[in-house]
């Protein structure tokens, strides 16, 4: 027996000390591609030495005494700290996904070969101007120096990520960098998604409550529409939702994720220190790493920082010594879906205002990854692509012999973005800055802008024409074959809305309608806020003059207007209800609950447990009120919708009709409908987290979700790949973290700003600015989420151009010289 204990600890010694070794081993391949950030490199391409000094929070400032050398350094720089996510992106743009990932993704490549993004980009490399194109391939040069590095110093592969997937690494191209910010167009855009739903609705709801669930903005006149059944009639097919969508490789946005953000600027007359002041929170869907990157570029035209995009050449967002912009969603409609009636003689065929036409078709192969290649046929009409039925459940509402295709701005050869983007970095003046906005395309943005002398607002990217007489006006999908349905080209860059030197002193916004003019001269029915530019506008009033320290408030800001103006109307039944319940019962529960919200203030603090209730009791409301009438499609509805909570429960124009269950015998009040629904909402959290009210707490179920996309999933590594943190706000707070809306934690904080900053041109060096994550994608490396935790708590890093103030405390600093003649 003694024996067999000795050969057992033997053997579990061996294996222990095996497993050390293996896991010892894994850590030596793995952190051969972490970077020495004070290694020096001599390097083909470049004309002149190049210094990259990182500075203690490893944001790094690029000197060179040539603009392309410093683009060449940006691009090897890049590659340093995400080349794993550089080459996702180009991949996702390129729709190759599956050649890595198999046919997980074979949808998505699917669909990205339909928009044919990476042609489109190829081609517009030839349209941008000389410097963009010399910025381009310098950039480019830089990446291709770095993966060349990577193979002759076997530094791991390049990032941890290709011992796990692909280890080829192509040539990088400029057209890369172009499909990138195509790429983020279709991000940024979910106007697709609203004719869907719309069109679906309408098949199934009357016009005024069709208004309710889909409501325009209050204060803008509602035009009536065609039933979408007249236009086209059916019989319209159903299909299973699309499930591709969900994946985190995925870059369709779900309903209500494409896109939102922050921006406001204070003139010298609103600013205490007499100098502009300008604020900017982009939003996107939270990762790790997050989609941004800090860097400084010193160019001829003078220093540049800000927030970049690994594979693009451009500070996005940020601020020279004259210039300080930030960016918006527009919200342009600029995209449409056409109905195109297939000649039923001849499959390659359709219809047109002049008859027949054959389908511009193209044939591609998908590489998938252990199976078989798949051969698509892509198809184009006059109007744009074809999208097969099994994509945005177009199957829904394409009655049989017809087909889909979208026509959307980002869909030209033509787009000048980049050149506008390089131009804009060299701007001296917002009157510089929004003449370089021309030349912009897609996505449609608000360009927020401050010089030292004042501040703008411009609206940049192309305006679809649209004919006075469309059937549909954009909102849901029309007959292609009609003259009076199609683009009749973009508007004059002049007719963009622009708003110089307000008389106010004070620009902002946050995706809220900006114009009400009348359509086709609109830019868009439908608008990402109505909510948080309440609470702006409050903070805005409250203070004659504004500080650095004021717009970072508000930027932070988690009081959301949305629970103050809902909560009284939904609960004013129930707040009073006489004697208390005896303990325990489902009754006692809710008096406690209304107890609590009854008292709160309507801000969305991580450590309360009211914004949880609120959130979950707004939830099941909203499920139970139209879910009766419109079934499945209630699924599309993941975020509370505040317009039509507050229609239904003000019974504007009979909106109260929805708290009726159709199918009881029973009349039920809207009353009754919130007691319900609070009851369930405290039913599902008390299973859950117990059945102390007070103890319940919002940032542990709001977590901001920074998940690798790739490896976020797999057991055990997801613990060192993602990076969950505790957060406040929600989708109608300023400081905004939208929640997911489905699965198993519906509160999940996956959506909001992943980059913030401040720029205060009353003394520019004590600007501020600060990413969600790290500057790193090495989930190995100190700088992987080194300034996640500044980010949760509030806090930023400093935005100088000052080259002493970079070289203190660094932890690296780098050179790269040309070889030696």
């Amino acid at each position: 027996m003694l024996m067999v204990f000795r050969w057992m600890l033997r053997i579990f010694t061996g294996l222990v000390v095996l497993a050390g070794l293996a896991l010892v081993g894994a850590y030596y391949f793995l952190s051969r591609s972490l970077p020495d950030y004070n290694e020096d490199f001599t390097l083909q391409g470049l004309h002149a030495p190049v210094e990259i000094v990182r500075n203690n929070d490893n944001v790094p400032h690029i000197f060179g005494s040539d603009d392309r050398d410093v683009y060449f350094a940006l691009g090897f720089t890049h590659a340093q700290d995400r080349l794993w996510q550089m080459t996702m992106l180009r991949r996702t743009a390129q729709g190759r996904l599956s050649e890595v990932f198999g046919n997980r993704t074979l949808k998505i490549d699917e669909l990205m070969r339909r928009y044919d993004l990476y042609r489109y980009a190829t081609e517009a490399v030839a349209v941008q101007d000389d410097p963009t194109r010399a910025a381009l391939e310098a950039y480019a040069e830089g990446v291709n120096a770095w993966i060349s590095e990577v193979n002759r110093g076997a530094r791991g592969r390049g990032a941890p990520e290709f011992f796990f997937f692909s280890n080829e690494i192509a040539a990088w191209q400029p057209a890369d960098s172009l499909a990138i910010l195509k790429l983020m167009a279709l991000q940024l855009t979910g106007q697709l998604e609203d004719e869907v739903i719309r069109a679906r609705l309408s098949l199934t709801l009357p016009e005024q409550r069709l208004r309710d669930i889909l409501p325009d903005d209050p204060g803008q006149a509602i035009a009536a529409l065609p039933d979408y059944a007249q236009i086209v009639p059916g019989p319209f097919p159903q299909g299973a939702p699309r499930r591709y969508a969900e994946d985190p490789l995925s870059p369709f946005p779900r309903r209500g994720f494409s896109g939102a953000s922050n921006a406001w600027a204070a003139a010298p007359s609103r600013a205490a220190a007499g100098g502009t002041l300008l604020a900017n929170d982009p939003h996107l869907g939270f990762t790790a790493p997050t989609l941004w990157y800090l860097a400084r570029l010193e160019l001829r035209s003078g220093g540049v920082i800000g927030a970049t995009i690994p594979g693009v050449p451009v500070v996005l967002a940020g601020r020279s010594e004259a210039l300080g912009w930030g960016l918006t969603t527009a919200y342009v409609d600029d995209q449409d879906l056409h109905i195109e009636e297939v000649n039923p003689a001849n499959s390659e065929e359709y219809r047109t205002p002049d008859g027949w036409k054959k389908f511009e078709t193209r044939r591609t192969i998908i590489q998938v990854k252990d199976a078989a290649p798949v051969t698509i046929t892509l198809r184009w009409t006059d109007n744009g692509p074809v999208l097969p039925g099994s994509h945005y459940d177009l199957a829904t509402i394409t009655p049989p012999g017809h087909v889909m295709s979208l026509s959307w701005t980002a869909l030209t050869a033509q787009d000048t973005s980049m050149t506008a983007a390089i131009r804009l970095m060299g701007a001296k003046s917002t009157a510089e800055a929004m003449e370089a906005g021309r030349l912009f395309v897609a996505p449609a943005q608000n360009l927020m802008l401050a010089d030292r002398e004042g501040i703008a607002m411009q609206i940049i990217g192309a305006v679809p024409q649209r004919d006075a007489r469309n059937q549909t006006r954009g909102r849901m999908p029309s007959p292609g074959w009609l003259a009076e349905n199609r683009w009749l080209g973009t508007f004059p860059y002049e007719e963009n809305p622009r708003f110089v030197k307000p008389a106010t002193g004070i620009l902002g916004n946050t995706n809220n309608k900006t114009v009400d003019q009348p359509f086709p001269r609109h830019l868009s029915y439908n608008w990402g806020d109505t909510q948080r530019v309440q609470r702006w506008l409050t903070l805005m009033k409250t203070r004659e003059v504004h500080t650095r320290e004021s717009f970072i408030e508000a930027q932070l800001d988690t009081v959301s207007p949305t629970a103050r103006a809902i909560l009284p109307l939904v609960g004013a039944d129930l707040w009073f209800t006489g004697e208390a319940a005896p303990e325990g019962t489902p009754e006692r529960l809710r008096q406690r609950a209304l107890e609590l919200m009854a008292k709160w203030n309507g801000e969305m603090n991580e450590h309360l447990p009211e914004p949880l209730i609120y959130q979950a009791w707004m939830r099941a409301l909203q499920d139970r009120l139209i879910r009766d009438e419109i079934g499945p499609l209630a699924d599309s509805f993941t975020k509370i919708e505040p317009v039509f909570l507050e229609r239904v429960y003000r019974n504007i124009d009979g909106a109260g009709a929805w708290c009726d269950v159709i199918q009881s015998a029973q009349v039920e009040t809207c009353t009754d409908m919130a007691r319900i629904a609070l009851d369930q909402a405290l039913l599902e959290l008390s299973e859950k987290y117990g059945r102390n009210l007070e103890s319940w707490r919002w940032g542990d179920v709001h977590q901001a979700a920074h998940d690798h996309p790739v490896l976020g999933n797999v057991p055990i590594l997801r613990y060192f790949v993602n990076i969950r943190q505790s957060t406040s706000g929600d989708d109608n707070t300023l400081m905004r973290g939208s929640p997911k809306g489905t699965g198993p934690d519906p509160w999940l904080n996956v959506h909001g700003a992943g980059y913030r900053g401040v720029y205060d041109f009353a003394d520019p060096d004590s600007s501020v600015f600060i990413i969600a994550t790290g500057q790193s994608g090495h989930p190995l490396s100190r700088h992987y989420d080194n300034l996640g935790e500044r980010w949760r708590r509030g806090e930023y890093i400093p935005m100088s151009l000052d080259p002493v103030l970079a070289r203190a405390a660094s932890v690296g600093d780098s050179h790269l010289r040309p070889p030696a003649p």
